[in-house]
């Protein structure tokens, strides 16, 4: 591979032991990263001694009223220099020291412009999450294009930023993360790489550990906020249908459960599925609903209230 320079860039609010641990990783990797950007939200709350012994590294600070899941990651992105841009989140720990070395073997492809990680457990993680891991991120590798969505459906356009490297060149060139969005940033720049006629890899041999016990409200939370995004970018999800892969996934988590002897968990598994499910519903239909119900839905409250200074400040203008 001709250009192996790539930069690291996470975004990082109230961080804890994953991130030190992340960061220390990061450095022994066999294809070190040639720069590492934090972006750090609440800077009170950041602890710099976790960059010690980090060469090449460098945090910046803004305000949580300025974070947003795609703008946010565009600018730290525009501050890069390397070929390669790998975004990662704050509490997703390389497995060994193979990660970037795996994730960049894709590219030698030049029609792959995006390459994701393999998400494992974390020794913590419940029954139902670690099945939901090992079916949303398998052990075989795979090449995404156009000529998957029949089969794949809405996997076509799966990319995590939980750990994801881009083609620097291709990122630029399709204007990079959407600005402005509650969720869904890393989907949405896949699919607009897809419908370019180019290619997403999902790389298994490239793992991180992670994974989160959320409780039903949290889900419901999240997947209102997935929901929400879906309808705000119906140019990439109203092509294919999302419903159809969580009804797969929750059908065969409960065999998975049955045939492990854990038929105890099914309950747990229907109120987490239907809390999902309501949520991902009324995300959806989101523009329908009081706005002050919109805001106890969601997870991420910051975003409603950008958006409410955003339309405040159009107004006065």
């Amino acid at each position: 591979m001709p250009d192996t320079r790539i930069d690291v860039v996470i975004p990082v609010y109230r961080p804890g032991k994953e991130l030190r641990l992340l960061l220390r990783r990061l450095e022994t990797q066999k294809l070190r990263p040639q720069h590492i950007l934090l972006v750090n939200t609440h800077e009170e709350l950041f602890d710099e001694s976790c960059m010690e012994g980090i060469r090449d590294a460098q945090v910046i600070h803004i305000t949580k009223e300025e974070f947003d899941h795609g703008g946010t990651r565009h600018m730290a992105a525009m501050q890069m220099t390397g070929e390669y841009i790998l975004f990662m989140t704050q509490d997703a720990v390389p497995a060994d020291d193979q990660l970037t070395l795996e994730l960049c073997r894709p590219f030698a492809d030049p029609n792959v412009c995006a390459a994701y990680a393999r998400q494992l457990p974390a020794r913590d993680c419940n029954a139902i999450e670690r099945y939901t891991r090992s079916f949303n991120y398998g052990p075989d590798s795979r090449i995404q294009t156009a000529d998957d969505l029949p089969g794949l459906g809405i996997k076509t356009y799966f990319c995590s930023n939980v750990c994801a490297m881009y083609r620097r060149s291709a990122y630029e060139e399709l204007g990079g993360f959407v600005r402005h969005t509650i969720f869904n940033e890393d989907m949405i720049f896949a699919a607009r790489l897809i419908q370019s006629g180019r290619a997403v890899a999902y790389c298994a041999q490239a793992r991180v550990i992670h994974s989160h016990n959320y409780s039903s409200i949290q889900q419901f939370h999240r997947n209102f906020d997935l929901g929400v995004s879906q309808a705000d970018h119906p140019e990439v999800f109203d092509c294919v249908k999302s419903e159809s892969e969580g009804i797969r996934m929750v059908k065969q988590t409960a065999g998975y459960l049955v045939k492990h002897a854990r038929a105890y968990l099914l309950p747990k598994l229907l109120v987490q599925s239907a809390a999902k499910y309501a949520g991902y519903r009324l995300g959806k239909n989101y523009k329908r609903l009081p706005p002050k119900l919109v805001y106890k839905c969601s997870m991420n409250r910051g975003y409603w209230k950008a958006a409410e200074q955003s339309a405040q400040q159009d107004k006065q203008e």
